[in-house]
């Protein structure tokens, strides 16, 4: 599994801003990290939060600077990140112009956020990830339940739980062996360890547990664990979560 690609927005269009933020929310690979609703902002972002953003979304026309003036002050910084133009102005002159700073794609609004997704990906040499009807069903289904059990999706252990639960879902045998199977299968997945696995659990269940709807936790846990005492263990948190998808869930993964 690939890093994060991690996305700087620069656009003052809050609209198209908070649209691209919702479509990349729940990605698996890229992520919006960073925005700014005017070239001030962005040069600021660009040059100060390099380390922070490995692709740049830039409109063109922005106030304060505009984007052909953030492209020139990156060169002159020598701040090499790709870049793609998401612009409604198309004069021939201007298209060559931005061209001149290599940037990796230019494309016309209104656009379409699949194609988006699909240049971003192609730019960072990152295969698309496709999930069948049923699956991407179920991925909601458990990201749902994990949102309404507190847990934010930005943290490393929701994306390990969420996949968890899919895993012992579609295959029951791994029910004895969390340890042994799926934090193995998960450090492959995402390259890293099963410790680190382990502990990124262990912290979204903590996280969880203090910011999350109390009447709705007892409802999961209450008859698996001793609620008020104590919070689940990785495992129960995980197993007890998949017996209540395969009791509430219509969908078979076949």
């Amino acid at each position: 599994m690939s890093k994060k690609i991690n996305v700087l927005m620069i656009d003052d269009n809050e609209y198209i801003v908070n649209k691209v933020k919702q479509y990349f929310s729940k990605h698996e690979v890229i992520d919006l990290v960073l925005t700014a609703v005017n070239g001030k902002e962005g040069l600021d972002l660009i040059v100060n939060q390099k380390d922070k953003y490995d692709l740049i979304l830039m409109d063109l026309i922005m106030p304060e600077i505009d984007g052909i003036a953030l492209l020139e002050k990156m060169k002159e910084n020598n701040i090499e990140k790709h870049v793609i133009i998401l612009t409604s102005y198309k004069k021939e002159y201007t298209v060559k112009a931005v061209n001149e700073y290599n940037i990796d794609y230019y494309m016309l609004k209104p656009f379409n956020m699949e194609s988006l997704e699909k240049r971003i990906l192609e730019i960072m040499n990152v295969k698309p990830i496709f999930y069948s009807d049923k699956e991407n069903e179920l991925r909601i289904k458990v990201s749902d339940m994990l949102h309404n059990l507190g847990m934010p999706s930005h943290i490393r252990g929701y994306q390990y739980i969420r996949d968890g639960i899919m895993m012992m879902y579609k295959e029951p045998d791994m029910l004895k062996g969390i340890t042994k199977e799926i934090y193995p299968e998960l450090a492959l997945k995402y390259d890293t360890t099963s410790s680190r696995v382990e502990r990124a659990i262990r912290h979204a269940i903590e996280v969880s547990w203090s910011r999350g709807d109390y009447d709705l936790m007892e409802k999961y846990f209450g008859n698996s664990v001793d609620f008020d005492k104590s919070k689940p263990t990785n495992a129960e948190f995980i197993i007890t979560l998949t017996d209540r998808l395969r009791l509430d869930n219509k969908v078979v993964m076949i």
